[in-house]
């Protein structure tokens, strides 16, 4: 092992594939124990072995490395969980008052506006092409689960989510383009 981290210092960067393989599948087996659920223990993992490659020349030689490596994975550990939980904490802050933010800007909007939004919505949704509108009508209109959209359209669940989700963003900027320029006309 020592050879193979000295190698790596003196920059045989594959000398550090073997120190690797030594130590993958404990690390991963002591992070998935430490790690709560929802944490990518190989993305940990990862971010270990990259954190011991670019501080090797702090490792003090003639050392226990395994307990080096440890010690570089429970700090990429605490990390991730603190940052988990910062994101965690921004979300519960400012969620709600984004929501209540928005609830509020549309709650006092006149109800023709609301009438115009959505004759620019079906606007949007005839101008669409024939395929993409079908995806429209079996979501919204049959209401049919995105198992079976899959299956009549021959792609994945993941490539009819993301198909639903450029068509509702393409549907937006049509809305926003028509109201603009609705407003446009009006002034």
């Amino acid at each position: 092992m020592e050879a193979a981290i000295q190698r790596t210092r003196d920059g045989d960067t594959d000398a550090f594939v073997s120190v690797v393989r030594q130590f993958e599948v404990p690390l991963r087996a002591w992070l998935a124990g430490h790690a709560p659920p929802g944490i990518d223990v190989d993305e940990i993992a990862q971010r270990t072995f990259v954190a011991a490659y670019t501080r090797l020349d702090d490792y003090q030689a003639d050392t226990r490395f395994d307990a080096w490596l440890f010690a570089i994975a429970r700090y990429q550990l605490k990390t991730e969980l603190t940052r988990l939980r910062r994101l965690a904490d921004y979300h519960a802050r400012y969620a709600p008052d984004l929501l209540q933010r928005e609830l509020q800007k549309r709650g006092a909007e006149p109800p023709e506006l609301f009438a115009t939004r959505l004759d620019h919505l079906q606007t949007c949704v005839d101008s669409l092409a024939d395929h993409l509108r079908r995806f429209v009508t079996w979501r919204y209109d049959e209401e049919i689960p995105l198992e079976e959209m899959a299956a009549r359209s021959g792609r994945s669940v993941a490539a009819v989510k993301k198909q639903l989700w450029q068509i509702r963003q393409k549907l937006q900027q049509c809305i926003e383009a028509r109201m603009t320029t609705a407003e446009g006309g009006a002034t």
